[in-house]
Formats: C-alpha cells, structure tokens, sequence
C-alpha cells in the first residue's frame, strides 16, 4: 500500500523534539537550570516532588521575560540568544536552540510566571495540549518561575520508563551538583518532598570553591587533590586536580567544563589520560573539577541534541595544550601542598589510597643534585648510586648543601618535606620524621621512581634510538593511512619509526625504536596509524618505550633487604623531593605515606 507524505501535526513534532532532550526529570531540570543562568540569574530554588515526576518547580532572581514574549516561550525555535549564524558561530549561552521549553510543555502541565524590571508579573500556562495559549498577569518579583508538573501525563510509553522515585531522584541530583560545579557565583538550593537537600551559598574566593566542591565530591577529594591554573595560545584551563594515588575503580569523579558547558570529549578524556598515565595504577580512573576556556569560535557546542558533546576545531592543539598543562602540573605536585596526609584515609575508613608528589623545581637542599649528573644513567648501577649516597651524604656536605642538621633543628619549619631518616624498617622501610609528624617511605619504590626519571631524561636528551629492521616489513593499509604516512613523515621520524608508502594501499617500514626492536612491528606501526587517525597524534611508542624504561628502573633500583646508613637514607629523601612525579613508584604504588601527631595521638587514645 502506498503510503503519502504528510505533514505531522505540530503537538506531535514538539513530542519527537522532547524525546532528544527530555528522557527523564533530571533532563528538564538540565535544561531549565540553563535558561536561568543564561538569564542572569544568582540566586535559583528548586523544589521537587516525587523524584521530579509529580513536580519541578524552578525560581530564580534572572532578568525575566518581556510580556509580550510570554506566549512566544513556549513556541518552538523561539529564542532570545542567536539570531545569525554568525551568533551560532560565537554562542557563549548554554541554551541556543529554543526548543527545551516547547518541548517540556508539550508532555506536562506547564506554568510560566516571569517579570521583567519596571513590569508587572504575567503567567502563560500549558497543558500538552495545541490549544492557543493564554495569559494572565500574576504576581511575582523580577525573575521567573517554571512549574512543570506529571511528567509524560500525556505519553504514557514514555513514563513506563521512568524508574523509582530514588532513581529518578538520584539523577536529578547528580544534574544540580554539576550545575552548582559549573557556576561557583551562583546561590543553588534544592529542595525534595518539602525537605532542603542541598543548600548552595554564592562563592567568589578559591576558599569558598573548595567548601562547595567538598560538599559535592567529599572532603577527602579537596583535601587530596591541587589547584591549577595555566594559560597560553588563546586557551586557559584551571581547576583541581586529584592527585595520581586518589584514583577511582570508575570514572565517576569527573568533571570537565569548556566554556562554562559540562561536557564528554573524547579528546578531552584521552588527553588527561595521557597525562597521568604514568603515574596511575593499572585500570584506575584519575579524578578531577577541571574548567577549559576558549573562544566560543573555536568550539562548535552544536554537535549533539542534549549539547552534552562538543566539537573543537584545532583538536589536536586542545590535546595537546591539555595534555602538557596537566602533566607538568603533575610534575609539580609537592608535599607542601597536601594538608591532610596520606595516612588519613585508612584512619576514617575509608579504602581510597595517596600520597605526596615533589616537584624538581622545588629544590629545599642540594642532595641528589650530583646523583649521576653528565654520566650516563643508563650505566649508573645500583653500587655506583649507593657509593654516590654516602659520598654525598657525609655529615660535612650534608651541612655545607643542606644548610641544617638535626642537632641545630629547634623548629619545626627547619625540616625539609620528608624530613630526617630515623631508622630502616626490615631492609624494606624507611622511617623518618618531618614537620608533621611520622613519614614511612618504601625504599624500593621510591628508588625506582628515581631511576626511571632518569632514565627518561637521558631519553629525552639523546632523542630515540633507531635500529634497521633486517628484513624490511611490507604492510597493506587503506589508502587514507597510506596518504597519512606520505604526509605526515616528520612525525613519524620524530616516534623512531622509518616508514614510506610503496603504494596506493601499502606501506614500507624499515626501522623501529631500538628499545622496541624485539616486538611485533608491524603490529606497532597500526597501533601507531589508529591512534594518529583518531587523536592526530600518537603516544603509543613513547608509553612503550616508557614501560621498558620502567622495568629497567626497577631492576636497577635498591631492592628489599639492603641496608643503608642513616645518612645514606637521608640522601635518598632528599633525592625524593628533587624529583618529579616522586609520590608513587612507576606502577603508580604511592611512594611514601604521612602521619601526623593527631592521627598518632588517636591511635593511642591520646586525649580521650
């Protein structure tokens, strides 16, 4: 049978709209909370009823809605943001396309109430119907309230969807705590079945981000985690950063704005992957509250129905801004920074393991300095290090470069970060004692991490070695990696890796890293072309390389059972806070934990 072409009706078009942005309570909440903040808004209440699904009832202290556009509200494509496509291309709003409220009013019973400045209030109501709509003056102060209530009355299919009353509630929540990340200036209150849940108050200093971000992501987040800031090229990112030892089973502790606008990206994740990839453990998610700035003209936020996606138009400079920022910044991590020590977790209970990092800038004495210095590291055996430990940690260049001793330590603030060894713990463990309190530092892992920095460097420093392949390799690709390999030869010479087209869908590689000469090349080099085609850039060779490095770090680092003097120990401590990424050995283990005079103190029972 023959079926015409006919136009839907319009309450039916509204209802396919709804279906891409509103699946569940917590995406009306989404999209409303938008519209107020695009309002202006600083203050917003939010009041619900059984999970969202009997009542949404938004109010904020926003600009208003002019009178005469009360009715247009509800239309669909009906918007106050953009009126070019040259206001698409610079969209600073979160809301743009105007279709959320028409969208929500058409399966709901919807009630608008706004005033603008110097205007009385007026109300429009909606009730999923296409009936014309009507309004009517009401009272209301400048601002606007949105009342939307049963949810899918009218679209029974939809609402057999929903879940529990807790479930829903649950989503619904997770939405506000992202907006109330997303706008630290704003006043966020929620309120469920007539009871206050969340209580947001406006904050403008960095102190008052951490209380917010400590009541959303838990104390222990904020305690564990730093402050960065970094801006270059036309792009900032600032926020928190956990650090590598307060990591997740799941990637459920991240949060990454652009512009303003919580999104997923892919580059995004896989940049700040790479960045803590060495120093994660195996299979753990790192966790982070990071905001990303950039021209709006730069980023298209049309990519997706919920604008849950963006599109960046130089992706491989985002990548690549955002991988170097956080890496460094991880690099930078000192002791210092951390007020509650590691040891704090496992004394409330809690499972999530840390640890400290110290920066190579940060240089609090000389020790470690000469450690291997214009020699070869990759030769350095563990004798020679040690030998170099007792050199340098004689009593007399202990005072000449350190500048202090333990005996004319009156203060406290006289201790370096990890302070004084004390004593060596089953050949294992070394003991010590800072300004906080106790620091139990594991000996192998600590080295390790040493060793493996080290031997970075002197990679870094004479560049990747390449060996001639005996037999060279020919490898049928498609025809866009064979133009990738044609186009993109410097980037390929830079990774090791010597490789040519040899025809439309065919490559010739002729020689690899040599650290890598042992492997499957030609499985190396796909590995290498999907990453490149997907990210426009590829760090497989370098975290390759890396893990070899890794496992030369660890057999050529001090094992179990090996004793070590006291000024020895010191000198490794001291080596420890001069090197980058120090907190956690290469398999992302911490390093070192602390425990400060409290915690000791309850042990005991101290005071109680």
């Amino acid at each position: 049978m023959l079926k015409r072409i006919h136009q839907m009706p319009h309450q039916l078009i509204n209802q396919i709209a709804a279906g891409e942005v509103v699946d569940r309570p917590s995406s009306v909440i989404k999209e409303l909370l938008e519209n107020s903040l695009d309002a202006g808004s600083s203050k917003i209440d939010i009041d619900i009823e059984q999970g969202g699904i009997k009542l949404i009832r938004i109010t904020d202290n926003g600009s208003g809605i002019h009178k005469d556009d009360m009715a247009l509200a509800l239309s669909r494509h009906a918007t106050s943001k953009i009126r070019s496509l040259d206001d698409l291309e610079h969209v600073g709003s979160l809301g743009f396309r105007g279709e959320a409220v028409p969208s929500i009013a058409s399966i709901s019973r919807l009630v608008i109430t706004s005033a603008t400045d110097g205007q009385q209030g007026w109300q429009v109501i909606g009730d999923g119907s296409e009936k014309q709509i009507e309004q009517k003056p009401a009272a209301h102060k400048v601002g606007t309230t949105i009342e939307v209530r049963d949810l899918f009355f009218n679209v029974p299919a939809r609402r057999k969807f929903l879940k529990t009353e807790k479930t829903e509630f649950k989503h619904l929540d997770d939405v506000v705590k992202r907006i109330a990340l997303s706008r630290f200036d704003i006043a966020l209150t929620l309120n469920n079945n007539r009871k206050t849940v969340r209580q947001f108050r406006s904050a403008t200093d960095q102190s008052g981000q951490e209380k917010r971000i400590a009541e959303i992501c838990g104390k222990s987040f904020i305690e564990q985690s730093v402050y960065i800031e970094h801006e270059a090229i036309g792009l900032k990112i600032w926020g928190w950063i956990a650090l590598p030892t307060f990591s997740r089973s799941q990637a459920d502790l991240q949060f990454f704005y652009v512009n303003g606008r919580m999104v997923k990206d892919r580059v995004v994740t896989h940049a700040i992957r790479q960045a803590y990839q060495d120093v994660l453990y195996h299979g753990r998610h790192p966790a982070y509250i990071l905001y990303f700035e950039l021209d709006p003209v730069l980023v298209d936020v049309n990519a997706h129905p919920t604008k849950s996606e963006v599109r960046f138009r130089e992706s491989r400079t985002v990548h690549d801004f955002l991988y170097r920022s956080i890496h460094d910044a991880i690099a930078k991590i000192s002791p210092s920074e951390q007020s509650t020590p590691a040891y704090a977790s496992h004394l409330s209970g809690q499972n999530s393991v840390s640890a400290s990092m110290m920066p190579a800038a940060q240089q609090h004495s000389g020790f470690g300095q000469g450690y291997g210095g214009r020699q070869s590291t990759m030769s350095l055996a563990v004798e020679e290090q040690i030998a170099a430990y007792s050199k340098l940690a004689s009593s007399e260049a202990r005072a000449e470069i350190a500048g202090l001793t333990q005996t004319d330590s009156d203060s406290a603030a006289d201790y370096p970060p990890l302070g004084f060894a004390k004593a060596q713990l089953h050949g294992i463990f070394i003991i010590a004692e800072n300004r906080e309190g106790l620091v139990i530092v594991d000996m192998h892992a600590a080295h390790e991490r040493i060793t493996y920095e080290r031997l970075k460097r002197a990679y870094d420093n004479d560049g990747i070695a390449s060996q001639p392949l005996l037999v060279p390799i020919d490898i049928e690709v498609s025809e866009k990696e064979a133009d990738m390999v044609e186009a993109e030869q410097p980037f390929f010479n830079n990774i090791g890796l010597d490789v040519d087209r040899s025809g439309p869908q065919s490559v010739r590689l002729r020689q690899v890293p040599l650290l890598l000469n042992k492997g499957n090349a030609e499985a190396l080099l796909r590995d290498v072309l999907s990453d490149y085609s997907v990210h426009g850039r590829s760090e497989r060779i370098k975290n390759m390389m890396n893990e070899v490095l890794g496992t030369m770090a660890c057999h050529g680092s001090v094992r179990a059972n090996r004793q070590l003097s006291i000024p020895e120990m010191n000198a490794l401590l001291r080596d420890m806070e001069n090197t980058e990424r120090s907190g956690q050995c290469n398999h992302g283990r911490p390093t070192w934990v602390q425990m400060n005079l409290s915690q000791i103190d309850k042990l005991f029972m101290r005071g109680q």
